[in-house]
């Protein structure tokens, strides 16, 4: 039988693969003939464990040319040398016999047990070398270029890049799998990478085809969802589906890997709402401009809301059905809420199970209420029969309890991870001694640590987090080149690095200065970072080049809280728990705002404003905490003790200083309705009696008018401390007074006597 050419020359060159058998060329009727029978059952006998054996056995057999025929085409494909070819007509051949029907009248399932699901089945079933792995490989390539059987994913353990070569032929293989593993290796992966080498070999044979162009998404689609459970199948799939696109063979990225059943998700959130409700939502959510995460923390919040209606008025189904009254009856249900009420599941709740739900709760579910319906109205879905702003708002006392609360992680704790994160070392790494996977196939717990990053990559990471004071969603979308030298300044000390801080929610792309570490740290990584390719930026909608990208990703929003603050952590040797709840990666934006505010040489709440990024100093607020340490020095120097001394005028006589009298006084203070010429006034006890005192200069007399009209008198000022009792005397406190004088009864006056009550 002739054999068709394997290659066929194309117009432009190219060579296209052909089927290298023609089929249709053979007998394949299913019967055998009488004289295809009586060798079959007869004479039929070898011992299959050696290829000598085998052979003679066949040379005692004729008349079966139409069953070997086909046999032997294929293996001058596949078999050239026929090592192993007379072993595999025997088996066929044996085959036949048993069944009595030629080898084109086998189905899979007899076709899966003449191969075997294993080479313990294949072995154990034909008394074959345990070791003689080439004549189960030969006798499925057999079957699969005679067009017999092609489903290579139900045969288990097969080297499916070695089947593949043989084939479609070694060297067109080799070619389709580098042009893979040039893409992957220069993206960070190990190489070679041989879990993804054989799903791609599987997906030619089963499509068939050696080129990757005729790999489509469909095609890709169909076979992954085969692997729906399997976890690491599905993310080879996604992975290839990258390397397509990167190489323009699909026209679009492939979206993230699903780990769950979306479909499943979508339905049990929804069950149990009326179908008006959740179709309102569902179209609001698609007409909504807010962003994305918004639109579905809204959604999530508004279909509990529908889960409220079904259990406290089923026959209220839609938003047009709603009234004031139902509305301040929802807020006050929302006000009495407790965790765990109206949610379409409770396994993520670890604990707080029944308690309230805090006051930022309550407030976003009116919120989006508020949203959901004066959106409804604006759009005129529904009738006006309410304001919404009105109807939903927040209760006072809920408000009340809403207010600026930075959770500033301890001095000491920070200290601690600063430390971490300057010296973090391969040694830390979660499996640091194989940090990428085995080509790509990572075990669980690789994959849930994280631990194939590069050091380089989670260094700069925990720097830029440690000191750049950003935001998540800042950090994984910063983008290579964003650090760079500021211009030299005179008055710095060295030289300032500049950070360019993508599009946040808050407002545009900026740039801020940073510490030179920061600047090291990033330049490392981008010196040592393997090509990414670009990848979309949902907040701009542009093909951009993300700093912390590897393997053709960039890293997950949740990759800060739920592995690196972890790692740095437990290098630091503190809990990730503290006081104020677990450390995430919003706290040490905090933390670093409250340091900069709090520092000798502090930063201005504008400064600051500008410095993180907010559109208003009412958001910085709530990132800036007082230290005790500055509480306690702005106290004392406000002077509150010192603002409750009086200052009283002391008068100066020049002329009684002059005349040298030690008898005549010189010094009088100013009672306002007299003077007192007592040297140590301001520690006399009897201040409040001073006109039983012989000191005391009444101001009506002669001798207080001359006084105070002496020529050289100099008037000053003197504070003089008041206790309590003074004070309220002042104050017109006639009983403080009473008191007083009966404590003073028994103390002297300053000229030695004792003032008796008269």
């Amino acid at each position: 039988m002739m054999k068709a050419s394997r290659t066929l020359t194309s117009a432009s060159g190219a060579c296209t693969w052909l089927w290298p058998i023609r089929i249709a060329d053979y007998d394949r009727s299913s019967s055998l003939t009488d004289a295809e029978h009586e060798p079959l059952t007869r004479k039929l006998s070898a011992d299959l464990r050696t290829e000598l054996g085998a052979r003679a056995v066949l040379g005692q057999l004729a008349g079966l040319e139409r069953l070997l025929t086909p046999i032997n085409d294929a293996l001058a494909v596949i078999d050239g040398r026929r090592g192993c070819g007379d072993r595999v007509r025997l088996i066929l051949l044996q085959g036949c016999a048993e069944r009595r029907t030629t080898f084109w009248a086998w189905d899979e399932t007899i076709w899966r047990k003449v191969i075997g699901t294993s080479q313990q089945v294949f072995v154990s079933a034909h008394d074959v070398k345990p070791r003689a792995a080439g004549e189960r490989q030969a006798l499925i390539a057999v079957a699969y270029l005679l067009r017999c059987f092609r489903d290579i994913s139900s045969l288990g353990e097969v080297k499916r890049v070695a089947l593949a070569e043989k084939i479609f032929g070694k060297d067109r293989v080799t070619a389709t799998l580098t042009r893979v593993t040039d893409i992957v290796t220069a993206w960070g992966y190990r190489s070679p990478n041989k879990p993804l080498m054989s799903m791609v070999a599987e997906l030619l044979l089963i499509n068939q085809r050696p080129e990757l162009e005729s790999l489509t998404a469909d095609f890709i689609g169909a076979v992954r969802a085969r692997w729906r459970d399997s976890d690491h199948r599905s993310s080879l799939y996604f992975q290839l589906a990258r390397v397509l696109a990167a190489l323009g063979i699909l026209s679009d990225e492939p979206t993230v890997r699903d780990t769950v059943d979306r479909e499943f998700i979508a339905a049990a959130r929804i069950a149990g709402i009326a179908a008006d409700w959740v179709a309102m939502v569902e179209r609001w959510e698609a007409t909504s401009t807010l962003a994305a995460a918004s639109r579905r923390q809204f959604r999530n919040m508004i279909l509990k809301a529908g889960r409220w209606l079904k259990d406290r008025h089923p026959e209220v189904t839609s938003a047009d059905q709603w009234t004031r009254e139902l509305a301040a009856e929802y807020v006050g249900d929302v006000d009495r809420m407790r965790v765990g009420d109206y949610i379409w599941h409770t396994a993520n709740i670890s604990n707080g199970l029944g308690k309230p739900i805090t006051a930022r709760s309550k407030n976003a579910l009116l919120g989006s209420m508020r949203c959901f319906f004066a959106d409804a109205q604006e759009w005129e879905w529904i009738p006006r029969r309410f304001d919404p702003t009105r109807a939903f708002a927040t209760p006072r006392p809920v408000k009340s309890l809403i207010g600026p609360a930075p959770r500033t992680i301890a001095d000491d704790l920070w200290a601690k991870l600063l430390w971490a994160g300057l010296n973090l070392g391969s040694s830390d790494l979660p499996l640091h001694g194989s940090a990428a996977s085995d080509g790509g196939n990572l075990t669980e717990k690789r994959r849930c640590t994280g631990g194939y990053y590069p050091l380089e990559m989670l260094q700069a990471l925990s720097i830029v987090w440690l000191f750049a004071g950003l935001r998540s969603d800042e950090i994984v979308r910063l983008r290579v080149g964003c650090v760079r030298k500021g211009p030299p300044a005179e008055e710095l000390a060295a030289q300032c690095w500049m950070l360019d801080v993508p599009v946040n929610k808050t407002g545009t792309a900026f740039a801020k200065p940073i510490d030179t570490i920061v600047g090291e740290a990033v330049s490392a990584w981008e010196r040592v970072r393997p090509i990414q390719p670009l990848a979309l930026d949902i907040k701009t909608g542009e093909q951009v080049d993300f700093l912390f990208s590897y393997r053709a990703r960039m890293i997950p929003h949740h990759y800060l809280n739920r592995h690196l603050i972890p790692l740095l952590c437990r290098k630091a040797g503190i809990p990730s728990v503290d006081a104020r709840g677990r450390i995430s990666s919003h706290r040490a934006r905090s933390t670093i705002a409250s340091q900069l505010f709090n520092a000798r040489e502090p930063m201005t709440l504008f400064e600051l404003q500008a410095w993180l990024g907010h559109r208003s100093p009412v958001s910085t607020q709530h990132y800036v905490a007082f230290t005790p340490t500055k509480l306690a020095r702005a106290y004392s120097e406000a002077q509150y003790f010192q603002r409750n001394l009086r200052m009283m005028e002391v008068l100066i006589d020049r002329q009684a200083i002059d005349s040298r009298n030690p008898d005549e006084p010189w010094r009088y203070y100013d009672l306002g309705h007299g003077l007192c010429s007592y040297e140590f006034f301001d520690q006399c006890p009897h201040r409040m009696a001073c006109a039983r005192c012989d000191f005391y200069v009444p101001k009506e007399s002669t001798r207080g008018e001359l006084i105070a009209s002496k020529t050289g008198m100099i008037r000053m000022l003197q504070e003089i401390p008041l206790t309590d009792e003074e004070r309220n005397a002042i104050e017109g406190d006639q009983s403080a007074v009473d008191r007083l004088l009966r404590r003073l009864e028994s103390m002297p006056a300053p000229d030695g006597s004792l003032r008796r009550k008269r």
